[in-house]
């Protein structure tokens, strides 16, 4: 067609009790196997770092030389996660079959404050001109999206946007986007915005989504 112009943690590794370190020139082994009884093996690994890197240093690294650190649950009421596994996408409502999906992650499009929604576009489908209250701030994050402005329906106009891509849609300026029918895959978009949205469209008469 033509066209226009969330890591797992992981807690730090255990220093070996024989572990090289190199500075480029030589090469040191601490070994510990032989430390005598009242030395302990933290207080051993202190000395020799300190001979190295310097006291200050010493302590650092041996903050992170401790063994595995035991991981600690959040509190959701103070930083809430979900992983990707377990995103949740359930089809628009009113729009035909198979043409889309969505994730509200965070508000209500139609409420009052901020919302954070994943939408989810199938190859061969495109929503018809329309526009918003607010405006929309949306990322890319998998796929490659088609958009255009305008109040016309000029699919084939539409500019491809890849993933990481960043599109700002104004409120109250007529838009419309989604996925070709010969895309390979379809696309997930992060849209940020100020609830209630109060979607219009230019064509009442016709239906919100078509197929491309």
């Amino acid at each position: 067609m033509k066209t226009g112009k969330l890591d797992k943690r992981r807690a730090p590794l255990g220093l070996a009790s024989n572990y090289p370190l190199e500075d480029g020139k030589h090469s040191f082994t601490l070994d510990f196997s032989n430390t005598a009884p009242k030395v302990s093996r933290r207080t051993a690994l202190r000395s020799t770092l300190a001979g190295l890197f310097g006291g200050s240093m010493a302590g650092l690294l041996l903050e992170f030389s401790g063994g595995e650190a035991e991981a600690e649950s959040i509190n959701p009421n103070q930083t809430f996660v979900v992983e990707p596994n377990d995103i949740q996408f359930k089809p628009w409502q009113g729009l035909p079959t198979g043409s889309g999906e969505m994730a509200m992650m965070h508000g209500d499009l139609n409420q009052s404050g901020p919302y954070l929604v994943l939408m989810k576009w199938n190859p061969g489908w495109f929503s018809a001109p329309h526009n918003y209250a607010t405006d929309r701030i949306c990322m890319v994050v998998s796929g490659t999206w088609w958009v255009n402005s305008g109040a016309d329906f000029t699919p084939a106009q539409a500019v491809p946007v890849n993933a990481g891509g960043f599109v700002l849609r104004h409120a109250r300026t007529w838009h419309y986007d989604g996925v070709p029918a010969d895309g390979k895959e379809p696309v997930i978009i992060a849209v940020f915005g100020m609830g209630p949205v109060d979607i219009r469209l230019a064509d009442p008469g016709q239906p919100s989504w078509r197929r491309v």
